[in-house]
């Protein structure tokens, strides 16, 4: 019997839906190596297009849900490539903004009013206003032929060749072997730069001999997201209060459980919302209310104050920073919209693991070398790290105790959490750049922003295992107080000084021995501050100037970005005169301004910094501190002082090019090390 439509459209010879093949997360870890390939992670409804001989066209959501009267547009663009044979394309339906960028928000304010009409007034014609596009992905089948079987390239080299009539309603999406980007001098990493310039959503790795499995969830593709998102299941809402009387105020999440399949509470959501989107989801939770909470344990008291609850079958995603361990909450959320092509029963929470800005996720980290979380004996299970909690962990060979980890102390949400699983994580290649060191500490108890404290005293409270060192203070009056220091040479004092708010570790360029005494300096270092008008652009080609003097001198100068706006520069030198690295900076210093005196100031006066970079030579004194290598800084977001390549110095052209946020830092010490590894390996005579 012929299939018809509900329009009437003869689906008769339309080849049939093939479920689709979906990807694993890459648990932050992008897949490298010469039997990959990369496509972008696109932002929209996945769709299967079936297409017939005759042109028939058939849009199926990723859930078998007939998508077609909804995208009229898409109808027969592609009978004319195919020249009278059949086809199945496995791809995404999206919508542009005037930037250029997949938006889905647009795709789901064009949703919402499709639905709206309806519902009520049958709408023939096309949203013009919200043009959509097919990108596929994929080819299943041509001709009557299955290509499941097929390996990818083979897949992808048959879809490339096929013949897009109209490119502003279907197109392939691009794709990059491994093999033609590091042809073209490229990695993969750079791959993902431009992926996140562009505002895609990430990236896609997909295996090159891997056949298609529909419907399995195959370790063949990997998705690499930039940004964290979940499906959630709408259990109920909070109305509005103020300007929002009358309409949802935000709504109660939910998702069952990996291991149970029970309903779990996963917190709210209240922002991301457009008005319409809130009288739109009004309209439908009003039809769907019930007396009591979905959930098979009920949520906590003082989040169901004011709740309403719905009955559980409405799907949406969200954004998410966090996914906190023990309580299972997402944090920081905001609303995408709501996903007509998920059915509740496929919505799980994510597993209870440590979950970064930057969408790579990771179990509790083991003691070897991480932070693990957990209780101790004689000691009672901490459910959750909440603001107010305490929580022991196991750092290295010490156990601490934790406190207001949920606590947000950068204005974009890094948490103080992350704080210390960033620490902790890049305490291998951060602490040989403080061993021996006096740390100076810069406090942001209330997070950036509040008071902050410059600290060199260790504080009280301190664990008596901290080791410190007195040092006296010296003055044109004299000696004054000595100062007692704090020395960080293991895990366990990093996750401390962490858990203080230390976002800012800060060392000078000499050692102490054994006994306290203080060694001459062993670091020459070249603050590059750029004044008013300049960047870190300009930065760059001053070090290129100060490389080729030192290296002149005979020595091996290592840059690294301040985190800030700057860089420095380190170079490992012997010498007996603590004055001396300050005398040699400042004679370099002040040849480079006199050569360009538009462009370089010896001089720290700011009214002779605008348009020109400040050689910071004084950072040589040996009351002086640097910010040490891998610290975060206290800025709007949580950037940290990055060891560079020379390459990367000699490529800079935009200030954002050497701007690296700690999950930046993080993947780049898995792939590089520590840049700054051989800084002492290179050490010779101070000129």
């Amino acid at each position: 019997m012929a299939r018809k439509s509900a329009d009437g459209r003869d689906e008769a010879n339309t080849p049939g839906w093939v479920e689709p093949m979906l990807a694993k997360p890459d648990g932050g870890r992008l897949r490298v190596g010469p039997e990959w390939a990369y496509e972008y992670k696109l932002d929209g409804y996945r769709a299967c297009m079936r297409v017939a001989a005759d042109g028939t066209t058939v849009l199926t959501s990723r859930n078998g849900i007939d998508f077609t009267d909804e995208f009229p547009d898409l109808a027969g663009v592609l009978t004319e490539a195919l020249d009278g044979r059949s086809a199945v394309l496995d791809g995404e339906v999206v919508v542009y903004n005037d930037a250029g960028q997949i938006d889905f928000g647009m795709l789901q304010e064009r949703r919402g009013r499709y639905q709206t009409h309806r519902s009520s007034v049958r709408r023939e014609e096309p949203f013009e206003d919200v043009p959509v596009r097919f990108l596929a992905f994929d080819l299943l089948r041509l001709g009557g032929i299955s290509l499941l079987a097929e390996p990818y390239d083979e897949r992808r080299r048959r879809l490339t060749r096929l013949p897009m009539p109209d490119p502003y309603r279907v197109e392939v999406v691009r794709g990059f072997t491994f093999t033609d980007l590091a042809a073209d001098r490229r990695t993969p990493w750079h791959l993902l730069e431009h992926v996140k310039a562009s505002g895609h959503e990430g990236l896609i790795a997909k295996l090159r001999t891997a056949a298609y499995t529909p419907g399995r969830r195959s370790d063949a593709w990997a998705k690499h997201p930039l940004i964290q998102t979940t499906e959630v299941i709408v259990c109920g809402y909070r109305p509005g209060q103020g300007r929002l009387h009358g309409r949802m105020g935000g709504l109660l999440l939910g998702a069952h459980d990996p291991d149970t399949g029970d309903l779990v509470y996963l917190g709210d959501v209240g922002t991301g919302f457009t008005e319409a989107e809130r009288g739109r989801l009004q309209a439908r939770l009003d039809a769907l209310e019930r007396k009591r909470p979905p959930f098979a344990v009920a949520p906590p008291r003082a989040d169901t104050a004011r709740a309403r609850w719905v009955k559980p079958v409405l799907v949406g995603e969200v954004v998410f920073r966090q996914f906190t361990r023990g309580a299972g909450r997402l944090r920081h959320t905001s609303w995408r919209g709501l996903r007509e092509d998920k059915p509740p029963a496929e919505v799980l929470a994510p597993r209870r693991e440590v979950i970064s800005a930057a969408g790579s996720r990771t179990e509790a980290p083991s003691p070897d070398d991480h932070v693990k979380a957990g209780p101790v004996a004689g000691e009672q299970p901490v459910a959750s790290p909440t603001r107010g909690t305490k929580i022991t962990v196991q750092a290295g060979e010490r156990r601490l105790t934790l406190s207001n980890l949920d606590k947000v102390l950068y204005p974009d949400g890094f948490t103080k959490g992350e704080v210390i699983n960033y620490y902790s994580r890049i305490a291998p290649a951060l602490l040989p750049h403080l061993a021996c060191r006096p740390v100076t500490f810069i406090r942001f108890p209330d997070g950036v922003g509040g008071e902050q404290f410059f600290e060199k005293n260790v504080p009280h409270g301190a664990p008596g295992w901290l080791p410190t060192v007195r040092i006296a203070r010296g003055g044109t009056r004299g000696p004054g107080e000595p100062i007692t220091y704090a020395l960080l040479d293991e895990l366990a004092a990093v996750v401390w000084a962490a858990n203080m708010a230390a976002l800012e570790l800060h060392v000078p360029q000499w050692t102490v021995a054994d006994d306290g005494t203080r060694r001459p300096p062993d670091r020459l270092v070249f603050d590059l501050d750029p004044g008013p008008g300049t960047s870190i652009v300009h930065c760059c080609r001053v070090a290129e100037r100060l490389y080729d003097a030192l290296a002149e001198d005979g020595l091996s100068p290592l840059a690294k970005t301040s985190g800030s706006k700057g860089m420095q520069l380190y170079c490992a030198v012997t010498t007996g005169d603590p004055a001396a690295p300050s005398a040699y900076a400042k004679k370099l210093a002040q040849r480079l301004a006199r050569e360009t005196p538009d462009r370089v100031t010896a001089v720290m006066a700011k009214a002779q910094r605008t348009g020109r970079v400040f050689i910071d030579w004084s950072q040589n004194n040996p009351a002086k501190t640097t910010v040490a290598p891998y610290s975060l800084r206290g800025r709007d977001r949580p950037t940290v002082s990055t060891p560079v390549t020379w390459d990367e110095v000699r490529a800079c052209r935009r200030a954002t090019q050497l701007v690296f946020t700690a999950d930046d830092v993080l993947d780049r010490v898995d792939e590089y090390g520590d840049l700054l590894a051989e800084l002492d390996d290179t050490r010779a005579a101070l000129p």
